[in-house]
């Protein structure tokens, strides 16, 4: 873990937490294959298992210096904030992609996916059939949540704290989309698309001394469903932190094994040719949620037809991807030697 670092430094870490605040709102990416690539996972899982009784001890005992160097405040400031300013700017900007070129924008994550899998694959070493087992079983696992249909709309409080528990996993499990997760338990737009628009549309008001949203239920009960989805998001953070630093301390090669077959069984989630399936009435109508969008059903996956331009568009942006996960592998490796 790095004791010091320059200001350079500093503003690389907050692009990495663009990166994996953008990564983690996106179905079937995954904010932890960034922190994996980028070459900080393991200092980040190190930082949040530091969320002990010890630290707290700290904090209670008034040794506020000594519990923010413990805890690697600093990193964990810059990262995290990194993040929440993604959900405010990039990830609007990917809702947009997403709407509008939504084939190119699915094609640079897979290729972003198989950049992932070579580059944290090229030094790993096979050398017995357990390691191609739990391969194995991590692609299945990845490939089976990609074919679950997805569940109804559920905002009650305590389901939207699990929810939160469940979705920050993308960020600490590389390979396992918590967005994605999202879409299976229902809640996608929800808390990750309505909730964040309503925080949004509330800082707007609070900037103008408008409070008249007190007064809008809708707003009030979205802020308490973001409310308790961010309290759920950081209690899992920070006990599957505490797992996963100990299975990596003790299992490294055996969890290795398995985020590399989760990562590529991932791929099914991303695969950028595939329509919608909408959920429907017994009348044969669409149905729609409390916001009035369209309930997704599943994915219906096809090859591409190779006559087709914008297939050979879409190989295109399959290349960019690899090459961008590539060049910030690059990039980071050259920081560290500096």
């Amino acid at each position: 873990m790095q004791s010091t670092r320059t200001l350079s430094d500093k503003i690389f870490l907050f692009l990495k937490g663009l990166a994996m605040g953008a990564a983690n709102k996106v179905p079937g990416v995954s904010g932890g294959v960034v922190a994996f690539v980028a070459g900080f996972y393991e200092e980040f899982i190190y930082s949040l298992q530091k969320f002990n009784l010890k630290s707290f001890k700290l904090l209670f005992n008034g040794r506020f210096g000594s519990f923010f160097q413990y805890i690697n405040a600093k990193f964990l400031f810059i990262l995290i904030l990194g993040m929440v300013f993604s959900y405010f700017s990039v990830s609007k900007l990917l809702d947009y992609l997403i709407e509008h070129f939504e084939l190119y924008v699915w094609a640079t994550f897979f290729g972003m996916i198989i950049g992932s899998i070579y580059y944290i694959g090229k030094d790993f070493k096979i050398r017995s059939l357990r390691t191609i087992l739990l391969i194995l079983v991590g692609v299945l696992a990845g490939l089976s949540i990609s074919f679950l249909k997805p569940a109804t709309e559920n905002d009650h409080l305590l389901f939207v704290f699990f929810c939160g528990i469940i979705s920050v996993s993308g960020m600490t499990l590389p390979g396992l989309s918590g967005s994605f997760i999202l879409i299976l338990l229902g809640n996608y737009v929800l808390l990750l698309v309505d909730s964040v628009n309503a925080l949004y549309d509330t800082m707007a008001d609070l900037i103008q001394w408008d409070f008249s949203f007190t007064d809008d239920s809708k707003r009030i009960r979205l802020l308490k469903v973001l409310g308790s989805f961010t309290a759920g998001s950081l209690f899992g953070l920070i006990t599957l932190s505490h797992i996963l630093n100990y299975v990596l301390k003790y299992y490294k090669k055996i969890t290795f094994s398995i985020i590399i077959g989760f990562i590529t069984g991932s791929l099914g989630v991303v695969w950028p040719w595939k329509e919608k399936i909408f959920k429907k009435t017994k009348t044969g109508e669409i149905l729609r949620d409390s916001s009035g969008d369209a309930v997704l059903d599943n994915y219906l996956r096809y090859w591409p037809n190779l006559t087709e331009p914008n297939t050979w568009v879409a190989f295109f942006f399959i290349i960019i991807g690899i090459l961008i996960v590539l060049s910030l592998a690059w990039y980071g490796r050259l920081r560290q030697t500096r």
